[in-house]
Order: structure tokens, then sequence, then C-alpha cells
């Protein structure tokens, strides 16, 4: 079978194919690999004063954010009140005995119950 530049396919070379291949590989020398590394790494090049307008523009700090409560804060970075961690265990207890790796929300409200929390106040906004 002839490759489109007159050569045969890999399956059907020669063995002087072969080692004249061998020998282009060996020479460092492949005319069927093209370079594209050739010319001014993109990296390299100088846009001095469009670089800088361009960082200036790129403020990539972040605002203030949300503020957290104190026990939201301490929960996220690993250190739980009491209640919090009284929570955890029931619902790590709840999964070993059902064989449930994750809970309906409905199951968690009655692991919730099951703790002794009953709603007894006015709703609040979530925070």
């Amino acid at each position: 079978m002839e490759d489109t530049d007159g050569e045969r396919d890999s399956g059907d070379q020669t063995p002087e194919d072969q080692e004249r291949r061998g020998e282009l590989r060996r020479n460092g020398e492949r005319r069927d690999v093209v370079d594209n590394r050739l010319g001014v790494d993109r990296r390299d090049r100088v846009r001095a004063c469009e670089s800088e307008e361009r960082r200036a523009e790129l403020n990539r700090r972040r605002g203030p954010g949300r503020r957290r409560s104190d026990a939201r804060r301490s929960a996220e970075e690993g250190e739980m009140n009491d209640e919090q961690f009284s929570f955890l265990m029931a619902i790590n207890e709840y999964k070993s005995l059902n064989k449930r790796p994750f809970p309906t929300w409905t199951e968690v409200l009655d692991i919730i119950h099951a703790l002794g929390y009953r709603k007894v106040a006015e709703p609040e906004n979530i925070q």
C-alpha cells in the first residue's frame, strides 16, 4: 500500500525500508514528524505596554465575601461544638444501622427529632 509521500504503509515495509527508517531515526532525521517548536516562543514575546495594562485590569483578589457565624466558620474549619458533634454522630449511627450511605432529607429530619429537637420558635432568616 502506498502512502501519500510515495512510501509504503508500515505493514507492507520491506526489510530495506525498515532499515532505512531505523537509520533516519538514529540520525535524528524523521521526515514524517513536523516540529512546531521552531520560531519564537510565545512566552518570550515582550508586550510591555499591553501586558502592564492587562495586569492592571485583572485584579483577581476577591472581595470581603460572606460573613459566617463563628459556629459555622469553626465547623467548616474542623472544630465542632458539642451540639454539632452529637448531630454528626447521630447521622453516622443512622447510616451504619440502616446501611444507607446517603440518608434522605426526611430521614435527616427524623434523626433530628430523635435527638430531641422540636420546632418551638418562629422561623428566622438562614444566614
